[in-house]
């Protein structure tokens, strides 16, 4: 789970270099405009044409059927499990996983299912250990009825699941009947990353979701997407927690917007973490693990202090970060900039130093 920011000391100057999360992007002018001159209507009632051009869009992007817009991504994964499971169900899931350690117990408080936590290295498990999983189809033992993935793997250290694997692990899942989710939250980081197209990336899934608030830059948004009967059954569940919308169209231009401007440019921000792997590594006692996408864990307990002491230390000089699993983590966005990874360094070095 990550941590709050730590508070700053009396006197600590505002945040300007943000490395805590990419939720924490602010939207653009231009962003502010398209949601000023959105078109809208009753989305509740299906009367919203800026949400239906982002649901088709997305269904087709992410090759579904269709698709709904949600608040956020915590609400697709409670609606996308509420759907696909009965209370008593059994998910199947990373240890790591976001469902697992930081959506509240949501999913054994609403969905009354219970997660059976895998476990594997960068917060992604193989086909051997998914085997290994599956429960004799007996009364004594819960029934097995979904996988679920996140793609990436967020305290993996941004991982990304391999394709191959993807494609080993929904065949398993199929054979044994199981539904499968995959928890898009960063996909997009992924394709870019690796160059695959959404709907190829999430192809064996019944269920796939993307956030627009992370790396894209929206204040708020996800799209769930599925099947027409899965997406007809999601819009339950949407209603009963709270989910409906009247004049969403405002929200849904940003994430439009989002898909026509920020999602090539994420490559950028895996650069700037590159970077960052690299400056941190040069420093004295600094483990650093080589991210895949736009998340840069490193270890400083060589280096003779601790991840909160760090974090602490950088929040007095204006620079947000976070402590998730005793491991300093450190997310580049939009609003990072290269100069900011090279004032970071230099500023670790110091702190380090002294």
């Amino acid at each position: 789970m990550v941590h709050a920011p730590a508070r700053a000391a009396a006197g600590s100057p505002s945040i300007r270099i943000n490395l805590y999360s990419d939720t924490q992007t602010r939207p653009t002018t231009a962003m502010k405009n398209a949601m000023m001159a959105a078109e809208v209507g009753d989305e509740q009632h299906g009367d919203d044409p800026t949400v239906d051009r982002l649901c088709d869009r997305m269904a087709q992007l992410l090759g579904k059927e269709a698709a709904i817009f949600l608040p956020s991504g915590t609400m697709c994964n409670v609606v996308a499990l509420n759907t696909h499971c009965r209370a008593g169900d059994e998910v199947l899931a990373h240890e790591t996983a976001h469902i697992l350690t930081s959506e509240g117990g949501s999913h054994a408080a609403i969905a009354g299912v219970q997660i059976n936590a895998l476990r594997g290295p960068r917060g992604l498990f193989d086909a051997d250990t998914l085997r290994a999983a599956i429960r004799a189809r007996t009364r004594y033992a819960p029934p097995q009825t979904l996988l679920e993935i996140e793609q990436t793997a967020n305290i993996g250290g941004g991982a990304i699941w391999p394709l191959a694997t993807l494609g080993e692990l929904t065949a398993i899942a199929r054979s044994e009947g199981w539904a499968t989710h995959m928890d898009g939250a960063r996909l997009m980081n992924a394709c870019i990353a690796s160059g695959i197209k959404p709907a190829d990336m999430c192809a064996g899934f019944d269920s796939v979701w993307l956030d627009f608030t992370k790396g894209l830059g929206a204040p708020l948004g996800a799209v769930l997407a599925g099947s027409h009967d899965f997406i007809g059954r999601a819009w339950r569940w949407k209603q009963r927690l709270g989910g409906s919308m009247r004049q969403a169209g405002i929200c849904a231009a940003a994430c439009l917007y989002a898909l026509d401007h920020n999602v090539e440019r994420l490559a950028d921000d895996h650069a700037n973490a590159r970077s960052l792997a690299a400056g941190l590594r040069r420093l004295p006692g600094v483990d650093v693990e080589e991210p895949d996408t736009n998340l840069v864990f490193f270890d400083v307990v060589r280096a003779g202090t601790t991840a909160p002491a760090l974090q602490a230390a950088l929040r007095a000089e204006g620079i947000a970060t976070s402590v998730l699993g005793g491991r300093m983590r450190a997310c580049t966005h939009l609003d990072v900039s290269a100069p900011m990874i090279e004032e970071t360094i230099a500023a670790i070095g110091r702190i380090i130093g002294r």
